[in-house]
């Protein structure tokens, strides 16, 4: 059997017969799928369950003006690595990212995308919730520190879960769908930080309401998990043909229903062995320059990303605003999140990937050393908006690209490594930001957002592979 091709025991009634070593496979029939409901409707699904994702990756910086409120944390420490500083709180959070990206991902080439985007979910709203009831910060950071591991392990799921399930021609749009969905959390998140941080709702800090609320992602994983299939291209890939004609089967069914008229004739191809995934083999041709790429890409999108998206609220203060005010210009930063992806819904699968990973970057570097300069609100927040819709657009850029550099049997793996990369780094950023900020104030924090940039874009610019609109398996070759 693992000499056969995916799918090569059954061709689509529609394939095109006759030619040699060709089999509509698997990976074909997927690609020819139309943009229906039906597709559209599995990329929201998973969308859901990426949106308490991010409401738990950003509340990081929209709680922290409550934490230094409590007298637990304060916003800088004397020490570098001060554990009661807001610096130690982000670090947790990335720790925790970092441990779930580089030890645990592979779990979803081993046991299927669908149960591991279950598992993780469950794993971070518990954890989240047990750490909105901690009273010290040594407490809340290593309950941050345990809620980061399953987020870590959701953010690469998602990332392949989405790469699997939708056609060629519609990749760059689902991930901007995706993080369309995604980043509502943000603004709700600030609102809700904006509303409940000040107070103490029923005798509890309102930051605590705040994480509790992020913990509710438990109540909705088992309806989600229900209506989500098993990625057909892993159950091909582990050999589990019958399983995955039978996904991939239904899937067809409903698409054509919807279509209206017969579904396009799926291109042959050469489809990939039913082979087992060796960790090795990012580090064997083609996937070695890749996986050096993308590993210096991420050490540096991270800073210069979560080095503003995660102290929004402290930049500000630190500009003289006050932590109310503060809060309120952080929410109006936080609603243009949905844009980004919103934008990219419309160019991203028009531009090259590697293109918009680079403008946007440029982006950043040109907003954010604009920000350092301004004192008017208004200036602040038009500034701030702009970062922020850079930076958002290359997230949107990059989840789709670094998915599309390797193959299935080791996609989860493979992805889960080099992402690593940015939780290290983001990890240690909280650190080299509250430093910058206490030594060299909001300037020097963007001297080093930007230097992270101009690394992002060389990386990228130079070494990255094109990858719009083609097959998987293509790229992967």
């Amino acid at each position: 059997m693992a000499s056969l091709p995916i799918d090569a025991r059954r061709a689509s009634s529609d394939s095109t017969a006759g030619t040699p070593g060709l089999t509509p496979g698997i990976n074909a029939r997927i690609d020819r799928l139309p943009a229906t409901r039906a597709v559209w409707m599995l990329v929201f699904l998973l969308s859901i369950g990426g949106w308490f994702e991010f409401y738990d990756l950003f509340f990081t910086a929209y709680v922290g003006p409550g934490l230094v409120k409590t007298g637990m944390y304060a916003t800088t420490t004397a020490s570098f690595f001060g554990v009661s500083g807001l610096g130690a709180f982000v670090a947790a959070s990335f720790a925790g990212l970092f441990i779930g990206t580089f030890f645990l991902a592979g779990m979803a080439d081993r046991y299927g995308r669908k149960t591991v985007f279950t598992v993780s979910l469950l794993w971070y709203s518990v954890a989240t919730l047990v750490m909105a009831f901690q009273t010290s910060a040594p407490a809340i950071n290593l309950w941050r520190l345990i809620a980061g591991i399953g987020v870590g392990v959701e953010l690469v799921t998602i990332d392949t879960y989405v790469s699997e399930l939708v056609p060629k021609h519609l990749r760059g749009r689902a991930f901007a769908f995706v993080h369309l969905v995604q980043y509502t959390a943000v603004p709700s998140v600030a609102f809700l930080a904006w509303w409940l941080v000040p107070r103490t709702p029923f005798g509890l800090d309102g930051w605590r309401w705040v994480v509790i609320i992020g913990a509710l992602g438990a109540v909705v994983v088992w309806a989600i998990r229900r209506r989500v299939p098993e990625s057909p291209r892993w159950l091909a890939q582990q050999g589990r043909t019958a399983e995955a004609e039978q996904v991939l089967q239904t899937l067809e069914a409903k698409v054509a229903a919807q279509y209206g008229k017969p579904l396009p004739p799926p291109v042959p191809t050469v489809e990939p062995a039913t082979t087992k995934a060796a960790f090795r083999e990012i580090w064997q041709p083609p996937y070695r320059r890749r996986a050096i790429t993308m590993l210096v890409f991420n050490l540096f999108q991270a800073i210069g990303f979560y080095g503003f998206a995660s102290w929004v609220p402290t930049l500000l203060v630190s500009k003289g605003v006050t932590i109310t005010h503060s809060l309120l210009y952080s929410f109006v930063i936080a609603i243009s999140n949905p844009f980004g992806p919103l934008l990219g819904m419309a160019i991203a699968d028009r531009i090259e990937r590697k293109t918009l990973i680079v403008l946007s970057a440029l982006g950043i570097v040109i907003f954010g050393s604009l920000f350092a300069t301004q004192t008017s609100p208004a200036m602040l927040m038009t500034l701030g908006v702009l970062i922020t819709l850079c930076g958002t657009l290359l997230s949107v850029g990059y989840h789709a690209y670094q998915t599309e550099l390797f193959p299935t049997r080791l996609r989860a793996r493979a992805v889960g490594f080099v992402y690593s990369m940015s939780r290290l780094s983001a990890m240690f950023s909280g650190f080299m930001i509250a430093f910058a900020l206490r030594h060299f104030d909001v300037t020097g924090v963007f001297a080093l957002i930007s230097v992270s940039m101009v690394m992002v874009m060389g990386a990228i610019g130079i070494f990255g592979p094109r990858t719009n609109n083609l097959n998987l398996d293509e790229i992967s070759h």
